[in-house]
């Protein structure tokens, strides 16, 4: 396996088809931001590891690293990070790409002052667009692709927000389906710098039961 980040990052992409399923091939993405997705218990988004419904209950934390050295020059950089599920209702018959879980704009890196982890946290600036919604896949639907993506924000006089009234601030379960998060990134000027995703097997039951 390389150990070139940014390789590793389109690779692990392409393994799991979220290039192009999620991310069109066609489309220009080249990573410049790692990131990990960190939940309160300690679990760890890590590019297609397993992880629980259990363990991905409560919003995580995002920890920003750029690739190309310190974050000396990006104190005025913030990003938008979105949280989707390309496999809804079933990864065979996905008529709900993508489910929208989380829309969060206006993070920051962090100060870093300290060299514990949480220290690197990145700094959540404003509410979030879309409120974080755990995975809850469908039973026997297999297994899903919770895939964030990370955008930069455009630089301009005021901090970036999503108009309200948009369809991000819609929270019911119905509301959330079939958004296209590249859609939503190039109506807004979003650049894509950075991805990150696990896999949920949804519980199994047995319906002859």
């Amino acid at each position: 396996m390389s150990s070139d980040p940014l390789h590793a990052i389109v690779s692990a992409l392409q393994r799991e088809q979220i290039i192009p399923e999620v991310v069109p091939a066609s489309y220009t993405f080249t990573p410049t931001v790692v990131f990990s997705i960190v939940y309160p218990n300690g679990a760890e988004a890590n590019l297609g590891n397993e992880m629980t419904i259990e363990e991905t209950q409560d919003e995580p934390e995002i920890r920003l690293a750029a690739l190309n050295g310190p974050w000396d020059d990006a104190s005025e950089t913030s990003y938008t990070l979105v949280m989707l599920d390309p496999d809804a209702p079933y990864r065979t018959d996905a008529v709900y790409r993508s489910f929208r879980h989380w829309v969060i704009t206006g993070l920051k890196s962090p100060a870093v002052k300290s060299n514990s982890a949480e220290a690197l946290n990145a700094l959540k600036t404003h509410p979030s667009t879309t409120p974080y919604r755990p995975p809850g896949p469908r039973p026997n639907s297999g297994i899903h692709r919770y895939t964030f993506l990370l955008f930069q924000e455009p630089t301009g006089p005021e901090p970036f927000t999503v108009p309200q009234g948009a369809p991000e601030y819609g929270a019911a379960l119905e509301e959330r389906r079939s958004w296209d998060p590249i859609a939503f990134a190039e109506k807004h000027g979003l650049k894509l710098v950075g991805a990150n995703y696990f896999l949920v097997t949804s519980p199994e039951i047995d319906a002859t039961a």
